[in-house]
């Protein structure tokens, strides 16, 4: 303590004062001049026990940052008294608690982001593989030209879903970064679903599906038309691969005054009961799910609805069919 430069001026000018008075009280009396230096020696060494007592506290509060900055959170220096050095203990304890709720986040995107680069080399080995395996073939000179063309069009299937699957996975990264600027305007709900079923009505019409359409023209939302597309449309395409030949998908919309709301339901093989909490999650491949499904589509439709102040609700039964239903709300409350 007595190292620090303020330290040595403050005893410097204490002792002056003192001295200065002490020499003044002698002008009047010898009991004027005792009484004099014991006060002054009183308050000079109170003051120093008091600094002392505040370097002390300081000097712990230091050691606390230190453990602090080498990751150790777990020391509580809270303290319930009034005085500058308990409000900056529980400042301290509160700035601790906020970088251990920090550290726990981080590391649990950590986590996340190994999980999701092993999903992501999961689902493009397969493919990757398949394709190193048909150009080996394919470069065999003897090879039929019937297998040639066999294997040409396998990997051009391959290269089209791994397109799909980087393409998907950059969206929906961009929508977790928060990066996506989602527009504000008025969506009509009918255009939204003819431009979403755009895309699988080949399909429908190669498996033979019949699709209805039961709504106002006149509801609408406040929202992103294409993003809000992409989301129906990878509903509508979940609908499309897990319906049967000569199935019905019916799409419904409404709106109140808290809500606007589009149901999805198809008449398809449904999903388990035990994959129903998962469904949303990405990469997640329930029972029912097809060879080729990734289990991304109804993620990124989830992530794009939820970022625009919407939720998902998914009701099914095994071989009676799905229901999607959509809810995008007027005000945040």
């Amino acid at each position: 303590m007595l190292r620090n430069r303020e330290i040595q001026i403050f005893i410097v000018t204490m002792c002056l004062l003192s001295f200065t008075t002490i020499i003044a009280a002698a002008f009047f009396s010898l009991p004027a001049t005792v009484l004099v230096f014991i006060i002054s020696a009183l308050l000079i060494g109170c003051s120093l026990l008091f600094t002392s007592w505040r370097y002390r506290e300081i000097e712990k509060l230091s050691s606390y940052l230190r453990q602090i900055s080498s990751g150790d959170y777990s020391l509580d220096v809270r303290d319930n008294h009034e005085g500058e050095l308990s409000i900056l203990k529980n400042n301290i304890y509160k700035v601790t608690i906020m970088l251990s709720e920090q550290g726990s986040l981080l590391q649990q995107d950590k986590i996340k982001l190994t999980n999701a680069i092993s999903d992501i080399s999961h689902q493009l080995k397969t493919p990757l593989t398949s394709m190193m395996m048909m150009a080996d073939l394919l470069s065999d000179a003897n090879l039929p030209a019937a297998k040639r063309t066999e294997f040409t069009h396998n990997i051009r299937i391959q290269l089209e879903r791994i397109e799909w699957l980087v393409s998907s996975l950059l969206k929906l990264s961009k929508i977790d970064a928060g990066t996506v600027h989602f527009k504000k305007e008025v969506v009509s709900v009918k255009r939204l679903l003819q431009k979403a079923l755009e895309p699988v009505l080949i399909p429908m019409d190669i498996k033979e599906q019949t699709v209805l359409l039961d709504g106002d023209d006149q509801v609408s939302f406040v929202g992103d038309l294409n993003w809000t597309a992409e989301a129906v449309i990878n509903i509508l395409k979940n609908c499309v691969e897990h319906t049967q030949e000569g199935g019905r998908i019916t799409i419904s919309f409404s709106e109140n005054a808290l809500f606007t709301e589009i149901v999805i339901a198809d008449n398809g093989k449904g999903i388990a009961k035990e994959d129903l909490p998962h469904i949303l999650k990405r990469f997640y491949k329930g029972k029912n799910a097809g060879e080729d499904s990734i289990g991304i589509g109804l993620a990124m439709a989830h992530s794009i609805i939820t970022s625009q102040h919407g939720d998902i609700e998914v009701n099914s039964k095994n071989g009676e069919g799905t229901q999607f239903r959509i809810k995008v709300y007027k005000q945040v409350i």
